[in-house]
């Protein structure tokens, strides 16, 4: 199966109430976790790259994710996640992935308008898919700024205009969560959440889904998430795994593949615990 743009794989999601699991992939070991896992539990996966990862990683990452695409019969985007340019979307799109964000969170209104609607016209007529953000997710290390701040939070009353100005096939919305490791447990606004769901065309995105307690995840979902960003915790599965190695094995030089194997475990089970709390388990079998 080819890599796939995540508009079709969304509203799909949007409409039998579920959610999409996305997890951020820096390298084999990553997409391998990922992948492997989307094929045992028959789960749509997107697969996404960040910013950093283009100056070294790019043509890498975008032919495992191919070859990972061919391997196995459930559908999978590769997603640019949280791009600063328009110029960086480009260059995603050109080398391949099927879906881009385009962050302009952090600038005024209109200037996030119109930064999303240039990064929209060149994706549409290539068949990629854009998501943008609306609000501004911050960061956990900041939990008392902007992660918690509601002057951060999405307003309902910008959705519809912002979806109608841009075109945008995916929204991002701030509603409580944070990028990175929470030092204390958020408290998502499922109010405001509902509220934008009711306005919005376009299916809508939760940033921050580490270590979102389980119970908001699923309540999101419930109201109108179709999309589950995750990164750190497979992040500190990896770690994990690595120092569980380096704990039992006092090999000089071991097999790089037996190095992994632990991380490997971890990250999958990590997998294995979004994707049955997405509720996407199933939806990615062939008609």
């Amino acid at each position: 199966m080819s890599l796939v743009p995540i508009k079709d794989m969304l509203e799909k999601a949007r409409a039998e109430k579920y959610a999409v699991p996305a997890f951020d992939v820096c390298n084999l070991e990553f997409i391998r976790a990922v992948v492997e896992v989307a094929e045992e539990k028959l789960s749509p996966v997107i697969l996404m790259v960040l910013p950093h990862e283009f100056d070294t990683n790019l043509p890498y990452l975008v032919s495992m994710a191919r070859t990972a695409a061919e391997q196995i019969s459930v559908p999978i985007a590769l997603h640019l996640d949280h791009s600063p340019s328009f110029e960086l979307c480009k260059a995603a799109i050109d080398a391949g992935f099927s879906s881009v964000m385009i962050d302009g969170s952090t600038l005024p209104y209109e200037e996030n308008v119109k930064l999303t609607r240039k990064v929209v016209e060149y994706a549409k007529p290539k068949g990629v898919s854009v998501e943008a953000e609306l609000g501004h997710v911050g960061k956990a290390e900041a939990n008392a700024g902007e992660g918690e701040d509601e002057g951060y939070f999405t307003d309902p009353e910008d959705v519809p205009r912002f979806i109608e100005e841009t075109g945008v096939d995916a929204l991002a919305v701030a509603i409580g969560t944070a990028h990175g490791i929470y030092t204390r447990e958020p408290k998502l606004d499922i109010q405001r959440l509902a509220a934008i769901n009711r306005v919005s065309s376009v299916p809508l995105v939760l940033h921050g889904g580490s270590g979102t307690p389980d119970d908001q995840v699923k309540e999101a979902i419930a109201n109108g998430i179709s999309k589950l960003n995750i990164f750190s915790e497979l992040c500190v599965a990896l770690v994990d795994g690595l120092k569980d190695f380096m704990a039992n094995n006092q090999q000089r030089a071991p097999l790089p593949s037996h190095v992994f194997e632990k991380s490997i475990t971890l990250m999958k089970d990590v997998v294995r615990c979004k994707i049955d709390l997405c509720g996407s388990a199933g939806k990615g079998h062939r008609a």
